[in-house]
């Protein structure tokens, strides 16, 4: 499609879009008096609206039923995330029982890892990507502490070449040979949180099998992003926050997978606890831990439902729209703020530097720029002109066009603004 940077092309294409009404089913915040172009999804996404009803149901039941609750509230608390099993399954290309929802994000890669890490005197390094977000940094310094082995030693980041900005495939690839028969797991991001690179998860995946690792990934902004397909990837594990794409509120309970193949195999340890013993006898208190077949074995404690409640709205909600819908406006509406990016360097006279890769098979719905020449200067302009954007230093905007709540009118008025805020200085 050739663009257009005018309002009368970007209404044109709200016009086609067969989602553009689920704008309405979000609260956005306000400044001077009007509705914001909310950038940041990629950190955390909006409210949808339909969230207060879940929330208020739970809040209901607990005052008029208490603990009872459990058992005779309209979705009971003892079973409230099996609902999660077939529109998170679709989500993330996975079958029902490898799916279920727990703690947060880097608890559960924690838990994973009890499983998935196992090194030995020979085999213990794990491999991830240079710069990977810091949480996940943290955890593995952590972990092979833990299990007695030197960081700078176990841990193997796979590095950008010089003057490029992002991985590419096949040095994953041949470092994952290179390490070998020493290489005990492969844990990287599915989507890097700097760039917007998106890996090619099934490749890499296939090239840690080869030698004999396990592979997971950190799907934060993965999961209601990109289309997965973790159970024919052959994917060992994988974990992902619910709050960012798909907005189930701050800090909100984490998604897991772990693929069929291991469910059965008992020599694989885990953390237990009582969420994770057989549901039919879970209450009757036995000694001896019995775990639920599937990923709902991998569970620890009684889940905060409260907090899924939210996240519940919102996989309903991809589960009506379908992540085929979703990755088709994701794709267009990126193109077209790329191409307003480039369009108002061109009357800037500036020197923006798009270092999300160029290629939509490699990108989802992020572009991360370099502003060279501007400072943070232009990103308070934003801000107090109601355009909500990442900054992250030295001069990086990250901006993330999420297809469920942003319009292609927002790229043109986004365009219009950051002009200004250029031009006035």
């Amino acid at each position: 499609m050739i663009f257009e940077n005018s309002l009368a092309f970007a209404r044109q294409l709200d016009a086609q879009d067969t989602l553009s009404h689920y704008q309405n089913e979000f609260s956005f915040p306000q400044v001077n008096g009007k509705k914001v172009i909310y950038f940041t999804g990629n950190s955390l996404g909006l409210q949808p609206k339909r969230t207060k009803a879940y929330v208020d149901e739970i809040m209901n039941d607990w005052a008029n039923l208490a603990v009872e609750g459990h058992f005779y509230a309209e979705k009971p608390w003892w079973d409230y995330q099996e609902r999660f099993a077939n529109p998170l399954s679709k989500i993330v290309g996975a079958k029902p029982s490898e799916v279920t929802v727990m703690n947060t994000l880097t608890v559960n890669l924690h838990l994973l890892m009890v499983s998935f890490y196992r090194p030995t005197a020979k085999r213990f390094k794990i491999i991830c990507e240079e710069k990977a977000f810091p949480s996940d940094q943290y955890m593995f310094q952590s972990q092979v502490h833990f299990h007695g082995f030197k960081a700078e030693e176990a841990i193997v980041e796979i590095k950008r070449r010089d003057g490029e900005h992002n991985i590419r495939t096949e040095d994953v690839i041949a470092k994952i040979n290179e390490v070998g028969d020493e290489l005990a797991l492969v844990l990287i991001g599915g989507v890097n949180y700097y760039t917007g690179q998106v890996f090619d998860m099934r490749s890499i995946t296939a090239a840690g099998h080869k030698v004999g690792a396990y592979v997971g990934w950190d799907l934060a902004h993965a999961a209601g992003n990109v289309a997965l397909e973790l159970h024919d990837w052959n994917v060992d594990f994988a974990a992902w926050c619910s709050y960012k794409y798909m907005n189930s509120g701050p800090g909100n309970a984490s998604g897991c997978f772990v693929h069929e193949k291991h469910h059965n195999n008992p020599d694989l340890p885990r953390f237990a606890g009582w969420w994770g013993h057989n549901k039919e006898r879970r209450f009757k208190m036995e000694p001896t831990f019995d775990p639920v077949q599937g990923a709902d074995g991998w569970q620890v404690s009684n889940l905060p439902v409260l907090s899924l409640a939210p996240y519940l709205a919102s996989v309903e909600m991809f589960d009506e729209i379908g992540m085929d819908a979703l990755v088709a406006k994701r794709d267009k509406i990126t193109a077209y703020l790329e191409f307003i990016l480039l369009e108002i360097d061109k009357e800037v006279s500036s020197t923006f530097e798009i270092i999300t890769p160029a290629n939509p098979a490699e990108r989802a719905c992020q572009l991360s720029v370099f502003l060279h020449g501007e400072g943070r200067s232009l990103f308070d302009y934003l801000m107090k002109n109601g355009v909500i954007v990442d900054w992250r230093e030295p001069n990086v905007i990250r901006l993330a066009p999420v297809p469920l709540y942003c319009s292609f009118e927002d790229m043109y008025d986004f365009g219009q603004i950051l002009k200004k805020g250029i031009l006035g200085k």
